[in-house]
């Protein structure tokens, strides 16, 4: 059996570039936003569109009011997020079938727990994940503290719903996972063989 290993992550936490180094350190394939791309392959749906669905919780019933009564119609958001999740789920075991690999969000743990992957969580404190994202922020973008830092929570919440709806299970929680790495103040890539070295 391959080698899978699982990463989720809060957002600014650094927990993408973790695994993407992870994966070079280890020679082992990486997967992140390549499984967005092959979504978009096989269902005709764009890329941006997929991104937004694959990490928010997908909405419930919209009834219809007509007069005083509701009258519930079949809720084609939900069963399209569904579709995508089930799709999402069918490229994530083939990846994981094909090779060993790391591959980033999206209920991975979850859906390859029959595998026996090493299922790491990545966190860190507000202000450290403020700073990385502030670093990696794109020249144009000007947020405030205040409003950084609402962006911040209200991502880590759709995640949180997210992976709730499909798994049933508390994401962050350590029950959950094998390694939980707090990455405050960390530099990530000095740390990387000491977390390979761990994992071997």
């Amino acid at each position: 059996m391959n080698r899978i290993i699982t990463v989720g992550r809060e957002f600014g936490s650094g927990g993408r570039e973790l695994g993407r180094r992870l994966a070079g350190e280890l020679g082992i394939a990486y997967y992140d936003k390549e499984i967005v791309a092959e979504i978009a392959k096989r269902t005709a749906l764009s890329e941006t569109y997929i991104s937004q669905v694959v990490e928010q919780r997908p909405a419930t019933m919209f009834p219809i009011t007509i007069g005083r009564s509701f009258y519930p119609r079949e809720n084609i958001i939900l069963e399209q997020n569904c579709t995508i999740f089930q799709e999402q789920s069918r490229i994530i075991r083939e990846m994981a079938d094909k090779s060993a690999c790391v591959i980033v969000g999206r209920c991975a743990d979850y859906i390859l727990q029959e595998q026996n992957p090493i299922r790491i969580f990545v966190y860190a404190g507000m202000e450290s994940k403020m700073k990385r994202c502030r670093e990696k922020a794109e020249p144009q973008e000007s947020l405030s503290d205040k409003e950084l830092k609402q962006h911040i929570q209200r991502v880590d919440k759709n995640r949180s719903r997210y992976y709730g709806f499909y798994t049933s299970q508390v994401w962050g929680d350590k029950a959950n996972y094998d390694f939980c790495f707090n990455t405050t103040d960390m530099v990530i890539k000095d740390r990387i063989p000491a977390i390979a070295n761990l994992l071997k």
